[in-house]
């Protein structure tokens, strides 16, 4: 298989091929995710040590349960699922975790714009905005995730999703106005009193 034939397989396909036991195909998966996964990483853990280290862990549990991809989803987002719960485990272990980071790693009300409201625990905060981030429609929800959450450049994200780049720009823009206005039009939680 030549280079140009590698790029052009879906995720899903290459997904298929590895879980047949197929190394070529994890491989192209390896050469596509490494940098997301561990940029990911990165952004939960703070180290890059730690980084590198939990995306070596996740391609493991990648290679031990890509046959459990079912294809209901965007094979990244099963990859990045996967990639957050070996963080997760990680802090676990270590009996800590960042408390501000949401289950994708980010600094969610930072990189929105959103002002963190005194006195709110940022539970309630990651809770209403994974609710939004749901709410978007399936586009909007994709190329947030692969830009903002994965780091993602708007070329490679067009590539992945067959679109043009002005419509990944396009899309990252609507998702993060949608993403605004319903974090700005859910009540405020009431304060509590000591």
């Amino acid at each position: 298989m030549n280079c140009e034939e590698s790029t052009k397989q879906t995720d899903a396909e290459l997904a298929r091929r590895a879980a047949e036991g197929d190394e070529t195909a994890f491989e192209e998966i390896h050469r596509r995710y490494r940098r997301p996964v561990y940029a990911l990483a990165l952004r939960m853990t703070r180290n890059a040590a730690d980084a590198e280290d939990l995306t070596q862990e996740s391609f493991l549990s990648v290679l031990r349960h890509v046959g459990s991809f079912r294809g209901e989803a965007a094979f990244s987002s099963w990859l990045y699922r996967l990639a957050v719960n070996v963080v997760r485990m990680h802090f676990r272990r270590r009996g800590s975790r960042p408390e501000d980071l949401t289950d994708d790693g980010e600094l969610c009300e930072r990189k929105l714009g959103v002002a963190r409201r005194a006195g709110s625990p940022s539970v309630f905060d990651r809770i209403a905005i994974d609710r939004a981030v749901k709410a978007l429609p399936p586009g909007y929800r994709a190329t947030f995730v692969l830009h903002d959450v994965a780091g993602y450049e708007h070329a490679e994200i067009a590539r992945m999703r067959g679109c043009s780049t002005g419509n990944s720009k396009a899309q990252l823009h609507r998702a993060r106005v949608s993403l605004r206005s319903l974090l700005s039009a859910r009540a405020p939680a009431p304060a509590l009193q000591a």
